[in-house]
C-alpha cells in the first residue's frame, strides 16, 4: 500500500510536472515576443520622446536653471560663465513696484474675467439646451470667435472701443449718452479688455457646458416639475449641483487663461494707460525683450506658482461644496 501510495504521489507529481513544464516553456517562449514588443514600442515612441526632451522638457529645465542666475543677453555666447545668484531674482521681483502692480492687474483679470466668462457661457448653454431648432448653427456661431485669430479680434475691438470714431462711442453719442474713453482711462481699460476676452472665450465653455447639461437625466427635472419646482429652483438645486464637475473644469481652464492674459493688452493698449492693463505675462515678455533672461525666467515661475495655487483653491472650493 505504501508503495502504491508513493507511486501515486510520484505519478501525481509527474503529472503536475507534466502540466507545469509546458507552462514554463510557454512563458519562456513568450518572453522574447514581449521583448520584441517592448523594443518596437520604444522605437515608435523615440521620435516623440526626442522632440519632447528637445523642445519641452529641455527648455523648461533650462529656464528653471536660468531663474537662479544673472544671465542676460550679453551672456548668450557664454552661458556657462554666468553667476549663480540663488533667490535674488525672485526677491527682486517681489520688491519691484511695477511687478507688484502687474500682479494686482493679473488678479483683477482673474477675479473679473472668470465669473463673467462662466456666467455668460452658462446662460448661453442653458438657452441652447432648451431649443432644438438651429442649435448646431448657434453653437458654431458662438464658437467662431475662439478659432478666430486673437490679433484680428483685438484689432476689431480696438476700433470699436477707441475714443474718437469708435463704433461704440458713435452709437452712444447718437442717443445723447456720454462717450467714455474705454481704452484711455486707467479705470475703464482693464474692464474693457476683460469684457472683450469674455466675449471671445465663452465659446469654449458654451460647448463644454452644453455637453454637461445634456448629461443631466430629463427624469430628474420632470420629477421636480411635478413637485411644483420652478425654473430657477430646478436650475439652482438640480442643474448646478449636477454640473459641478463640468463647472470645475471650466473654472480651471478659464482661470489659467486669464493668468496668462497677454495678447489682448499687447494689441489694444500696449499695457497702458499707466500700466493699468499690463499683466505678469506682459512683464515677463518685456524683461525677456530687455535681455534680462534670469528675471524673466523667475517671473514665469512665479506665474506657474500662481497657476498651481489658483487650481488648488478652485478644487478645494468645489470639493467642499460636494462634501456639503
Amino acid at each position: 500500500m505504501a508503495v502504491t501510495t508513493s507511486e501515486q504521489s510520484a505519478s501525481g507529481a509527474t503529472g503536475q510536472g507534466g502540466h507545469s513544464a509546458p507552462a514554463r516553456s510557454g512563458r519562456r517562449s513568450a518572453s522574447p515576443l514581449r521583448r520584441q514588443q517592448a523594443i518596437a514600442a520604444w522605437v515608435l515612441a523615440l521620435p516623440f520622446m526626442a522632440l519632447f526632451l528637445a523642445f519641452t522638457a529641455g527648455p523648461v529645465l533650462a529656464s528653471l536653471g536660468m531663474s537662479f542666475t544673472d544671465i542676460t543677453r550679453a551672456d548668450v555666447r557664454s552661458p556657462f560663465a554666468v553667476t549663480f545668484v540663488g533667490l535674488e531674482n525672485f526677491t527682486y521681483l517681489l520688491g519691484d513696484e511695477l511687478f507688484q502692480k502687474v500682479m494686482v492687474n493679473t488678479g483683477l483679470y482673474v477675479l473679473l474675467g472668470v465669473p463673467l466668462t462662466m456666467a455668460m457661457a452658462l446662460a448661453v448653454a442653458v438657452g441652447l439646451n432648451r431649443i432644438t431648432w438651429l442649435r448646431s448653427l448657434f453653437r458654431v456661431g458662438y464658437y467662431l470667435p475662439v478659432i478666430t485669430s486673437i490679433v484680428a479680434v483685438a484689432v476689431v475691438w480696438k476700433f470699436l472701443l477707441r475714443s474718437e470714431g469708435g463704433l461704440v462711442n458713435t452709437a452712444l453719442g447718437a442717443v445723447g449718452l456720454p462717450q467714455p474713453q474705454w481704452l484711455d482711462n486707467p479705470s475703464l481699460a482693464l474692464p474693457s479688455l476683460v469684457l472683450m476676452a469674455a466675449w471671445r472665450n465663452m465659446g469654449t465653455l458654451v460647448v463644454i457646458f452644453l455637453a454637461g447639461l445634456q448629461t443631466i437625466p430629463s427624469e430628474v427635472n420632470e420629477a421636480a416639475s411635478m413637485d411644483g419646482a420652478g425654473s430657477w429652483t430646478k436650475f439652482r438645486f438640480i442643474t448646478l449641483p449636477l454640473m459641478r464637475p463640468t463647472l470645475l473644469f471650466g473654472a480651471v481652464i478659464t482661470g489659467i487663461g486669464y493668468l496668462q492674459f497677454f495678447e489682448e493688452a499687447f494689441v489694444m493698449t500696449k499695457g497702458g494707460p499707466l500700466d493699468a492693463t499690463r499683466s505678469v505675462t506682459f512683464y515677463t515678455y518685456d524683461q525677456f525683450e530687455y535681455g534680462n533672461y534670469g528675471v524673466a525666467a523667475a517671473a514665469s515661475y512665479l506665474l506657474f506658482l500662481a497657476v498651481v495655487v489658483l487650481t488648488f483653491v478652485q478644487f478645494k472650493i468645489f470639493a467642499e461644496k460636494e462634501e456639503r
